[in-house]
């Protein structure tokens, strides 16, 4: 029996050989594409990482800049921020900071490292600001600044740029019914209603002993407090309070640009002759309205003698008999609250106004226009039972440009003042008034039934008639010490006469309480002053406009953050922000 052998077949051992060059042709491939992905991940990843480095570093040199920029503006107004925007260019982060920035550099997009680009767009435009304070209305100027950065020393050259902008804010101090440079008291005794904003830089004490009404904003910067100040020794508030606008407490102060030193007392020097030797030009003599005034006055122990003001370096001289055609200085009257005789600069408003239209020097120098302000500097030697005033009087009419009467003492004000329409008298119609302000160490209301006579009688033989005055008062205030209540803002306009519920004060304007007297110092609560008015205030719409603002009106400084965006290399556009 035979057997049948299978035939073998041979392995395909090239086909093998090519399968195994292909599979490993295959992941060598994947591996290159993996190590390549990897190598590229990696670069981009560091490439992000450098860029959000970069980032970072562009806004600390916007920051820096910032910074300055927003210190001189707090401290001496835009003109000092015009004056260093060369200054801010060289500004950007160094050694001097911190070692961290030796391997840095910055440039300005046009081809200059070590810089930053910064400059002014939209100018002192008076606009609706938008902030903690919504609705304020302010001179506001923008500034952009912009910065790119990269890192010397690192792996790739990355860049990267950051814009900011900041608005810098002039806010009117005439916008707010009631400001307060430091503590704010508020009480009352008949109901009370406040229509417009209120602020506080410091405490705001809420003390009512009726119904107080807040229609507006009530903001402060520490905080708003439903009690009696603690120096205050009265009985807790036994009124109600309604707030029908917003109510803010811990928000940013807003000051005056008077310097490093901000206080009610450094403040009170705006109303102050300014020192021999100091500069017009520094951020105080700016704000000093001795040097801002269309005319100071000036009475000493030798007579009356007048000049323009810093506009034209105080070189036109007024003629003495000219001056007497409205300034009295042979009246005086009794003041119950300061125990003292006052001895009035007295300033018949109706007789400047006429004296304006016509005169042929002051005029000239203020180019053919009415005057709008008037400094009076009393430097006469008096007695200690003595009080040197300024008082105004026949202030119904106005010069047309408006009026601002200012001194660093005590202001009286005498009988209806600033309405041209008598049918107005007794209303919050301020449509025929004209721009109006009174600063003084103290402003009081002597009323349209004033008696220059019986102001040495007693209180009830000193009758009040119903008195209407439509002007902003800025003015100092005696403040509330162990067991003496200051007044508070319902005080705030000083009153020596029996009033009674039949005769109302009628008052149209915003009240800035900005220092402690310095002449005008009795305490209030004094027997035998006064016996108090129905009160019929209202903050003047018409500050709203810039047009109407009073002459000379001090701007409260603001600044508020705006845009922020990265910027692409070479350019200050800014790039969409997530």
């Amino acid at each position: 029996m035979k057997t049948a052998l299978s035939p073998q077949k041979s392995k395909p051992i090239g086909s093998a050989l090519v399968l195994t060059l292909v599979m490993t042709g295959i992941a060598l491939a994947i591996l290159a594409g993996a190590m390549t992905w990897s190598v590229n991940s990696t670069r981009l990843t560091h490439r992000s990482v450098q860029h959000t480095r970069s980032v970072a570093a562009a806004e600390a040199a916007t920051e820096k800049v910032l910074a300055r920029l927003s210190q001189d503006f707090l401290l001496g107004g835009e003109n000092l921020v015009r004056d260093n925007l060369a200054s801010y260019r060289r500004t950007v982060p160094t050694t001097s900071d911190s070692a961290f920035w030796a391997k840095w550099e910055f440039n300005d997009g046009s081809g200059y490292t070590g810089r930053t680009d910064v400059h002014r767009g939209l100018a002192n435009s008076y606009i609706v600001l938008n902030s903690t304070y919504a609705g304020l209305r302010g001179y506001v100027s923008v500034y952009t600044m912009v910065s790119r950065a990269r890192d010397t020393a690192a792996l790739q050259n990355v860049v990267a740029g950051v814009l900011q902008e900041v608005q810098l804010a002039r806010i009117p101090v005439f916008q707010f019914a009631m400001y307060s440079s430091g503590n704010m008291e508020i009480s009352c005794g008949q109901p009370f209603t406040v229509t417009g904003r209120v602020h506080s830089n410091k405490e705001l004490y809420i003390e009512p002993d009726n119904v107080l009404t807040f229609q507006s904003d009530v903001t402060a910067v520490n905080n708003i407090l439903f009690q009696r100040h603690p120096l205050d020794t009265r009985s807790a508030p036994s009124g109600a309070v309604t707030y029908q606008g917003l109510k803010h407490s811990q928000v940013a102060a807003m000051s005056l640009p008077i310097g490093m030193t901000n206080t009610p007392e450094a403040i009170r020097e705006i109303t102050q002759p300014p020192p021999l030797g100091e500069n017009p030009d520094s951020p105080m003599g700016r704000l000093r309205y001795y040097n801002q005034a269309d005319m100071v006055l000036a009475v000493s122990d030798t007579g009356i003698s007048a000049t323009s003001g810093k506009f034209d370096s105080f070189t036109t001289l007024i003629p003495t008999s000219e001056l007497a055609e409205f300034v009295t200085i042979t009246n005086s009257f009794a003041d119950a609250r300061e125990g003292k005789t006052v001895q009035p600069i007295d300033i018949n408003i109706g007789a400047l106004k006429g004296w304006s239209e016509t005169n042929s020097n002051l005029r000239v120098a203020l180019g053919s226009k009415d005057l709008s302000s008037l400094y009076v500097v009393d430097q006469r030697t008096l007695p200690g039972t003595s009080l040197g005033a300024v008082r105004v009087r026949n202030g119904l009419n106005l010069p047309s440009r408006g009026l601002t009467v200012a001194t660093a003492r005590p202001l009286y004000v005498l009988g209806h003042y600033n309405q041209t329409n008598t049918l107005n008298l007794g209303t919050t119609n301020t449509v025929t008034t004209r721009p109006a302000s009174l600063v003084g160490d103290a402003v009081s209301i002597l009323s349209a039934g004033w008696s220059d006579t019986n102001s040495t009688l007693a209180v009830g033989s000193r009758a009040a008639a119903s008195t209407t005055v439509n002007a902003a008062i800025l003015a100092g205030v005696v403040e509330t010490t162990s067991g003496k209540y200051s007044g508070g803002m319902e005080n705030f306009p000083r009153f020596l006469e029996t009033w009674g519920l039949a005769n109302v004060f009628t008052y149209n304007g915003s009240m800035v309480k900005m220092f402690p007297s310095l002449y005008a110092t009795n305490a209030w609560g004094k027997a035998d002053v006064y016996g108090p008015p129905k009160r019929n205030w209202a903050y003047d719409l018409n500050f709203e406009n810039a047009d109407k603002l009073p002459p000379l009106t001090p701007g409260l400084q603001k600044v508020i953050r705006g845009q922020w965006a990265t910027v692409a290399p070479g350019s200050i556009t800014a790039a969409a922000v997530p």
